[in-house]
């Protein structure tokens, strides 16, 4: 972060406080002296934790001066998407009908998993409404604005987490992804940003919006600042009752592996006929950098975003039924009517969508059989201004809002590991690509996140305010 010396990431800000260089008093200050002077604009942050911060940062201040071993994200500023619980505050989800519920009275597992890693927490994030948007328009709180260009959007559902990562106001950021909700706006801000393997990491005290699909996960601007986060953030939890009992898998010594013996393919099929030109030009630049080939198709991937649409619809719908029969006129207004158009999905579609889900998610494992990485485009054109409400895409117009997922929806579907990396340079605004693994091979997609970012191809430059 320029407030502090030229420290960028998060794990350059914990090495100068371990060292001594810095204080983490000095480096909360200094983040939300950045949050102060930018988010008028931005609008990335629901709530600054401005006297927790600053507690939280002593703290460490005094471990290391009593000669205390520090935890590997100690001092290093961050936040959360204010769907996860934070002690002492209102878990809003981005709506006005959480306004009226009881202060959270303890933190989410992550925010938790966060303070033991020694990370100081600075606030809560905007997103859309219940997550249920990829662009962060949010009728309540305001627009999350894309920091590389303020008239455009930031992307959604996470779209706070994303804008204050680029905008240089913290280092590290936690997000959740149902539909690409972490992917998204990782491409459009243009940052890196992880989807774990669904059930991987705890989402106890996370507002959940459709049980079978959502994920939780943190943004960063390098590959190493979200392998370690990401590692911090892994561990059982007997109070989730969807993870995957699964051992800690750290990546952090893996990295410098880079390609390796990796097999590596890029998605042709939907995936490339559904990309605009700057996104095919990224994926181009991620395949030649990696002297990648070998072209895959996944099957059917247009009716997996079609069965993923169905799912999200009965579960998001079936969550918010009472309060859009008793609160009709406190939900956004496109958001209440999507929701209650979605609450008369038949539920044999529902039953039909999760068994093609099952059959969907065979035959792209079959792919994985020979191949350990498939490359693909994020979103299918870099951010869009605020309030469009269509984009051209391969000589036809389509709908801004949903098509922003048209890349990330059948990945997600069956839960795979992928990593987002942002290039910059191919036009006047960032644009990310998927590097998607086999599943609980997170290990694999940041180890090529890595070696792209080595290479000079990914990287995460604070936008210039």
């Amino acid at each position: 972060m320029t407030a502090m010396n030229g420290l960028e990431t998060g794990l350059e800000i914990a090495a100068a406080i371990r060292e001594g260089r810095l204080s983490a008093v000095e480096a909360a200050q200094a983040a939300l002296a950045v949050i102060d002077t930018h988010d008028a604009n931005i609008h990335a942050f629901t709530e600054v934790t401005r006297e927790r911060a600053l507690a939280e940062a002593k703290a460490i201040d005094m471990a290391r001066a009593a000669g205390r071993e520090l935890p590997p994200l100690a001092g290093v500023p961050y936040a959360a998407k204010n769907l996860f619980d934070i002690a002492g505050l209102k878990t809003l989800a981005g709506s006005k009908i959480n306004r009226d519920r009881a202060p959270a009275i303890e933190d989410s597992a992550l925010v938790a998993r966060m303070r033991g890693a020694g990370a100081v927490l600075l606030g809560a994030l905007n997103m859309d409404e219940y997550a249920f948007g990829f662009t962060t328009e949010n009728t309540h709180y305001g627009t999350a604005r894309n920091p590389h260009d303020l008239s455009r959007v930031a992307g959604g559902s996470s779209g706070g987490s994303a804008a204050a990562v680029a905008a240089g106001m913290v280092p590290i950021t936690l997000g959740t992804d149902t539909n690409g909700s972490i992917r998204v706006p990782s491409s459009l801000c243009g940052i890196f940003g992880i989807k774990p393997t669904y059930g991987r990491l705890s989402r106890r005290g996370a507002y959940l919006f459709a049980a079978s699909l959502d994920h939780v996960g943190p943004f960063a601007r390098s590959s190493a600042d979200l392998a370690a986060t990401y590692d911090a953030l892994q561990g059982p939890d007997s109070g989730d009752h969807a993870q995957a009992r699964r051992a800690i898998e750290p990546t952090m010594g893996l990295l410098r592996q880079g390609k390796g013996d990796l097999r590596v393919a890029v998605a042709g099929g939907y995936f490339k006929q559904n990309a605009g030109p700057q996104a095919l030009a990224a994926l181009d630049a991620v395949a030649r950098a990696l002297n990648v080939e070998r072209e895959v198709v996944i099957p059917e991937a247009q009716r997996a975003r079609a069965a993923a649409f169905v799912i999200t619809a009965a579960e998001g719908s079936n969550l918010h039924l009472p309060d859009l029969r008793a609160r009709p006129d406190d939900f956004d207004p496109m958001i209440r009517d999507r929701f209650l158009a979605n609450a008369l999905t038949p539920a044999a579609w529902y039953v039909q969508a999760q068994r093609f889900r099952l059959w969907y998610y065979q035959a792209v494992m079959k792919l994985f059989e020979d191949t350990d990485i498939i490359l693909a485009p994020a979103t299918p054109v870099p951010a869009t201004g605020i309030g469009v409400e269509t984009f051209e895409l391969n000589g036809a117009q389509v709908p801004a809002r949903p098509s922003m997922g048209l890349l990330t929806q059948p990945l997600s579907f069956i839960g795979l590991p992928i990593v987002t990396v942002p290039l910059h340079g191919l036009g006047t605004m960032p644009i990310g690509v998927q590097v998607i693994a086999r599943p609980w091979r997170e290990a694999d997609a940041l180890r090529i996140a890595q070696e792209l970012e080595l290479a000079g191809v990914a990287s995460a430059p604070v936008a210039k305010l």
